[in-house]
């Protein structure tokens, strides 16, 4: 009872002054406040936009871990100091303190980053304009150190995260206005402004770009690849890895995105908790099989041969593209955002396989930058709400079909 009076004396003090919505956002974190309505009649639900932004953070949560201990996997891996994981899920050589430790000094400074950039961006515009701060980030914070290369300079990751809050957020009204998923907007701000350290062989392990750079001033004698699987087949080049391993996530890729198991349990939590749209998930690996199963019927035709630069992604069975890649994370936790998604049923159906189709035919005609979900996600977003306006049109016009039918 102490704190608790404690915290509304300085809500009470706080009230009507500058920093109340910096005060109230903290006040309000982990607790709904003892707040009723006193007239009219209102919807009772146990969850808020905080609790449901928490919810898809928890989901998020295993593939964060298991991104620590890849880091420290692939890094120590890269450099012969252990062997690479041969039993499974559950082998002792990836599951080691050691890959822990390593990857958690690699990750958590692109979290705490993540969080106290964008979260300083958005108490800034609250206090500015004078509203509550807007939950929409807590989830963007944890996102961003997920699709990011585990060896991002941490101030590029600055002002990318700036640059993503209030260009793709809060010139558009903040929370729940904008047009572009905040993410993929930083993603895309460091993809085309910083591009040899979001692409390429050496930025997917620890230690790859600092050894090279060592290795060119003749301080080193070897060097350390990282090249992920969508760069080998870019380069007509084998995968080089069993399929275990790339379901498992044993691969090198952004940090959070190489599991395909938790990236699968995430989804169930954001299904059953109905956060997530299960029809833009479901239409969206449809859409990626059938461009696959395209590019793999082109490849058996003989219509294309084995020297083309095309060749390494096209011949791939439609199914590995799944699993290979952000494509997974991606569907799961980005197409999936409501603000900027088709909010009807048709229109996710729609969206979804557009994301799904573009994905893949992206990745396989940009041999350059070899993956495909952030573009198709960033330009479905901004066709969602015409997809909806057709979406609509279509449903008034059969509703006035039938309307002339019956009078007639």
């Amino acid at each position: 009872m102490g704190l608790k009076q404690s915290l509304h004396t300085l809500k009470e003090k706080y009230k009507g002054q500058k920093m109340a919505p910096a005060f109230n956002a903290l006040h309000t974190f982990l607790y709904t406040p003892n707040e009723i309505t006193h007239d009219g009649t209102h919807i009772k639900v146990v969850d808020d936009l905080k609790r449901t932004m928490n919810t898809v953070i928890m989901a998020m949560v295993p593939c964060l871990i298991f991104g620590m201990f890849n880091a420290g996997y692939q890094h120590y891996l890269a450099i012969g100091e252990i062997n690479a994981v041969s039993s499974g899920f559950f082998s002792s050589e990836f599951w080691q303190w050691s890959n822990l430790v390593f990857g958690a000094w690699k990750v958590l400074p692109l979290v705490l980053v993540s969080y106290g950039v964008g979260l300083a961006v958005e108490f800034l515009f609250a206090v500015i304009k004078g509203h509550e701060v807007e939950e929409g980030y807590l989830v963007t914070g944890m996102l961003v150190p997920l699709i990011v290369p585990v060896d991002i300079p941490l101030w590029m990751l600055t002002i990318a995260v700036v640059f993503g809050v209030v260009i793709g957020k809060e010139v558009f009204g903040g929370t729940g206005m904008n047009i572009l998923n905040p993410a993929l907007t930083i993603r895309a701000f460091l993809f085309f402004a910083y591009p040899t350290w979001m692409s390429g062989d050496k930025v997917w392990v620890a230690g790859a770009q600092e050894r090279a750079n060592e290795l060119a001033a003749g301080m080193k004698v070897d060097s350390i690849s990282g090249e992920t699987i969508l760069g080998s087949l870019a380069q007509n080049k084998s995968m080089g890895y069993e399929l275990w391993d790339m379901f498992y996530g044993f691969i090198p890729g952004s940090v959070g995105e190489t599991s395909t198991v938790l990236i699968l349990i995430g989804a169930l939590i954001l299904i059953f908790s109905k956060i997530a749209s299960w029809r833009i998930m479901l239409s969206a690996v449809i859409g990626a099989v059938v461009m696959g199963l395209i590019f793999n019927g082109v490849v058996d035709a003989g219509w294309i041969n084995s020297g083309s630069g095309f060749y390494g992604l096209m011949s791939t069975p439609y199914w590995n593209h799944l699993m290979i890649g952000g494509l997974a994370f991606g569907i799961v936790f980005m197409a999936t955002d409501p603000v900027t998604g088709s909010q009807t049923n048709k229109g996710k159906w729609i969206y979804g396989f557009f994301i799904g189709f573009l994905s893949i035919m992206i990745r396989v005609f940009n041999p350059a930058y070899p993956e495909g979900v952030m573009l198709a996600i960033l330009l479905m977003n901004v066709f969602a709400p015409t997809i909806d306006h057709y979406v609509v049109e279509g449903n008034i016009k059969r509703r006035l079909n039938r309307l002339k039918v019956k009078n007639v």
